[in-house]
């Protein structure tokens, strides 16, 4: 059973830890929260709330003997310090995507792991669900892809306090905010887990007082075909999501939760329906808390290295491309000036 503490007491710190449990891979060991009643308030949901340890110090969750594993869910620009102090004392750490604010920090993370021999973990839950890695095997090595159109554009429940004159941390420069990073997040490793790395890549967008992106849309440029995402936090967006077949069309009633898979097939002038979709968990998380003890609990299985080395790929790849359409787009977070220690 793996020891688990958690930074944060929000919503999607509550998922994750539901997910844990239930998965029985996991117990509740230590909440972090700089207000000491926050994190009571957590631990009191859960059974045997005493037994939890409540910390209001970093440095106690980096250095106590009952924690084998941190979930991270803070501010964005917060994730490169935490994990590399966790890191530094020997903890595993799952980090709530987008992990880190630039590819620099996260290389320096991954370098760090390895050298610490701990594994750090971009919790972009959406990879791990059963009705993604179903999309995934179905495109594989298909030579027939025409396109896809992905879209995931959400009304941030923040917004209105950003039209109020202030400054939420989700769409604070200064946090690593904005729609690419909160949202878009999701559309950038969906299409290069389905598409492999593009050729090129561009980001369309609508700025906001705060200097980071509203809303926008990407492309992604491969040899015989292009890849469009509509990413909003300021609008909501009801359409499906897309890939195009030189035979049919795959649609998807999302991308960062998929429900629904049906392939729209032409055979003999008609239009054939086929379903190939599971019913997705009630518990969301619940699929990535596996996955991600799986590689915990079984460190030098050659399989489980091979798909950790595979997800330490991925997010290279996703956030390269992420900080590219950032800075061409002169989205330009505090984290850019900081200096990346050795």
């Amino acid at each position: 059973m793996l020891k688990l503490g958690v930074i944060g007491t929000n919503w999607i710190t509550h998922a994750f830890v539901n997910a844990a449990i239930k998965s029985e891979e996991y117990e509740l060991s230590a909440v972090y929260s700089r207000t000491k009643g926050k994190a009571e308030k957590f631990a009191s949901k859960y059974e045997h709330p005493e037994t939890i340890h409540i910390m209001t110090e970093l440095s106690g969750l980096s250095e106590s003997e009952d924690i084998d594993v941190v979930y991270i869910a803070s501010p964005n620009s917060l994730h490169y310090e935490q994990a590399r102090l966790l890191m530094t004392h020997g903890k595993h750490v799952i980090v709530e995507k987008p992990a880190v604010s630039t590819l620099e920090e996260l290389e320096e993370l991954i370098d760090l792991a390895e050298e610490k021999e701990v594994f750090f973990f971009e919790a972009a839950r959406h990879i791990h669900e059963d009705n993604f890695q179903r999309v995934a095997s179905f495109l594989k090595n298909r030579e027939d892809i025409l396109g896809a159109n992905l879209t995931f554009m959400k009304y941030s429940s923040r917004y209105d306090a950003l039209l109020r004159g202030e400054e939420p941390n989700i769409f604070s420069a200064k946090y690593s905010g904005g729609a690419l990073m909160d949202l878009g997040v999701y559309l950038v490793y969906t299409a290069v887990a389905w598409f492999g790395k593009p050729n090129s890549v561009y980001y369309f967008n609508q700025k906001l007082p705060t200097g980071v992106d509203g809303l926008g849309t990407m492309i992604f440029r491969y040899d015989t075909f292009d890849v469009t995402m509509t990413v909003g936090k300021n609008a909501d967006s009801f359409l499906p999501s897309e890939v195009y077949l030189s035979d049919s069309t795959l649609c998807l009633d999302a991308v960062n939760s998929i429900g629904s898979i049906i392939q729209k097939k032409r055979e003999n002038n008609d239009l054939l329906e086929i379903n190939f979709g599971t019913e997705p968990s009630e518990d969301v998380m619940l699929e990535e808390a596996r996955a991600f003890a799986n590689i915990m609990v079984n460190p030098m299985g050659i399989k489980q290295q091979k798909i950790y080395q595979n997800w330490v790929q991925l997010a290279k790849y996703v956030h390269g491309l992420m900080e590219t359409m950032r800075k061409e787009s002169d989205i330009i977070f505090a984290a850019d000036a900081k200096e990346i220690r050795g």
